[in-house]
């Protein structure tokens, strides 16, 4: 009988990823996950996260001198005062200097705090796609679009039609990014879909940066405490020139 509840499943997640669950255990979390959509959201971000990690992170070689100081053999140690002293000056810059390469490690495989958003825009483009999910209110009449989101959202998402320069909107939708209702708009390009994903956040201007993840293109930007993330299969020129219309409308 499964009885975990939201509270128990979800600190259990990490270790459901990594196989570290005893089979009684994970059995119940997969169950929970099967039934629970939150969970199973959470679930999938941390499944991202995890990737991004492996994707992301740059490895550095330890240096030889290092390599060599730390496999040096260490000959036979007495329990003396004297060569007790000995060992610890050894043993010390040793501890350190790998204390400082772990640190370093760390510090680089550490997925840039944005990296997860994106990733999670990449998921919600994907799953928009399938199905009806593109919109909840399907116009291009932007004086439609945007009154929808009024009530819907603790902020005001712009909203242009862009038909005369070959974007034209779709319509729009609520979304659920990095914990917070987000407003999706989206547009087309030919046979291509753009979403738009638009947010509010506390932090200062950002400019706009392109990547490439799993095959789709991003740009990204904060301005006017509002964070603005693109995602297309659309060429990268295409988007990124779509991209300043949005800048500039915005």
């Amino acid at each position: 009988m499964n009885e975990l509840d939201c509270t128990v499943c979800q600190p259990l997640i990490h270790g459901y990823l990594d196989q570290e669950l005893e089979p009684a255990t994970a059995a119940n979390v997969a169950a929970h996950l099967a039934g629970c959509a939150e969970c199973a959201r959470l679930h999938d971000q941390v499944k991202l996260l995890m990737a991004g990690v492996k994707q992301q992170a740059r490895y550095y070689r330890a240096p030889a001198s290092l390599a060599a100081r730390v496999l040096e053999p260490v000959a036979p140690v007495t329990q003396t005062p004297r060569s007790y002293e000995g060992w610890r000056r050894w043993f010390a810059p040793v501890f350190s200097a790998t204390a400082l390469a772990l640190a370093m490690v760390l510090y680089v495989a550490t997925p840039a705090s944005e990296q997860p958003l994106f990733d999670e825009a990449v998921s919600s483009h994907v799953r928009s796609l399938m199905g009806e999910h593109l919109n909840d209110v399907v116009s291009s009449d932007r004086h439609t679009v945007k009154p929808w989101f009024t009530g819907k959202l603790d902020f005001s998402p712009p909203v242009l039609d862009y038909a005369a320069q070959g974007f034209p909107l779709l319509g729009g939708r609520l979304d659920y990014l990095q914990h917070q209702t987000t407003a999706a708009l989206s547009y087309g390009r030919a046979k291509h879909i753009i979403n738009v994903f638009i947010l509010p956040t506390s932090e200062s201007d950002k400019p706009r940066q392109s990547q490439s993840i799993r095959g789709f293109n991003v740009v990204s930007w904060q301005e006017n405490h509002m964070r603005f993330v693109l995602v297309s299969d659309l060429e990268k020129s295409e988007l990124e020139a779509f991209s300043q219309l949005l800048k500039n409308g915005a």
